[in-house]
């Protein structure tokens, strides 16, 4: 109910993934690249493997795009 209505923000997922960038990912502190990278490194290497199936390389470009709502006060 409180996310259903998309009244915190609206965002197409690009904005998303770029919102990514500024957040400091709990179960990777230390990694010197931005959070984006990891989802397209995921994209890509999906694709490699699975080079048929366009949805699921989507699922990799997408997978970490809720941990956006970190930025909004919840937690990781």
């Amino acid at each position: 109910a409180q996310y259903g209505s998309c009244s915190l923000r609206k965002m197409g997922a690009m904005e998303a993934l770029e919102l990514l960038d500024q957040l400091v990912d709990e179960s990777d502190p230390d990694v010197d690249f931005p959070n984006s990278y990891h989802a397209y490194q995921t994209a890509e290497g999906i694709r490699r493997a699975h080079p048929d199936k366009d949805w699921f390389h989507l699922v990799g470009l997408l997978h970490d795009l809720g941990k956006v709502l970190a930025l909004f006060g919840e937690p990781q």
